[in-house]
């Protein structure tokens, strides 16, 4: 089977659209999500433009600030101050990489924990550990949802999670440890990768290494989510090899089409989910 994120992201904004509604009737207004971008990097701008596209379509309110390549820091922390304060703005997105001069922990540390739509805030990051309330991030929540509609029950599943970043691997594990999951983080100094996957009811691979996952490392019946995304001579492709993947596999997500639209969708979730924490604030 594979698993359509673009048929499920749909599926997932249509939902927020009702949402959103329920809440302008409750509070005569509707969640606001600002996105900063700092240069010209191409992919970065796709994906900023898709941000404000799909936000537009389900009824948020979207404020896309551009800076140059060259901008301070300090202007850059200031503006996130000035959102912070700003009752209009649910959530604050800075688009990554970030030029070399400005530094990400100090943008991220910044940001307001209650408006940080990326699940980046060390706050954020503490309480999904702690199993408390918390943003999370929105490429780990999109491979969780969607591992949720092939299997309900993950109980004692064993999931295999290739690559540790921040952004996908550790949060990762912390969402797949709340159903039960026994998880095992591999990376690049890990023994016997192939091994590793072949004990593996569910893969998520992000590594950034094209087609690194093979058939024969894929036990028949496991669910495998590739967050990979490498540009190759043949066009883009992710860290599985489908072709050979998707013969014993139970279900696999695409590259593109997969986990990269319910990422954006998530957000969008996540910029109704601030919404209501800064709503629940401002009235305690």
């Amino acid at each position: 089977m594979i698993l359509d994120g673009k048929k499920a992201a749909a599926e997932l904004r249509e939902e927020l659209k009702k949402k959103i509604i329920e809440l302008k009737s409750t509070y005569n207004t509707v969640p606001g999500l600002t996105v900063i971008l700092i240069g010209e990097d191409p992919p970065s701008k796709i994906y900023v433009r898709n941000k404000e596209k799909f936000a537009i379509e389900v009824g948020i309110n979207s404020q896309v600030i551009k800076y140059p390549e060259d901008v301070k820091e300090e202007v850059v922390l200031n503006k996130i101050k000035e959102l912070n304060s700003d009752n209009k703005v649910s959530g604050i997105l800075v688009q990554l990489p970030l030029p070399k001069h400005i530094d990400k922990r100090k943008v991220i540390e910044t940001i307001d924990p209650v408006k940080d739509v990326d699940g980046f805030h060390p706050v954020n990051v503490g309480n999904l550990s702690s199993g408390y309330d918390s943003s999370i991030p929105c490429t780990p929540l999109g491979c969780y949802l969607l591992i949720k509609k092939i299997e309900k029950n993950l109980n004692g599943k064993h999931a295999v999670i290739i690559g540790r970043s921040n952004l996908n691997g550790k949060p990762m594990t912390q969402l797949l440890l709340k159903e039960n999951c026994t998880v095992t983080i591999t990376h690049s100094k890990t023994k016997d990768l192939k091994a590793e996957c072949n004990r593996a009811d569910i893969i998520i691979a992000a590594v950034g290494r094209p087609k690194l996952i093979k058939g024969d490392w894929v036990k028949k019946g496991a669910i495998v989510i590739d967050v990979g995304i490498n540009k190759t001579d043949s066009g883009l492709v992710g860290d599985v090899d489908f072709d050979e993947v998707s013969k014993v596999a139970k279900a696999i997500t695409p590259v593109p089409g997969g986990v990269g639209p319910m990422t954006i969708a998530c957000l969008l979730s996540n910029t109704i989910e601030c919404f209501r924490k800064n709503k629940s604030r401002l009235s305690s």
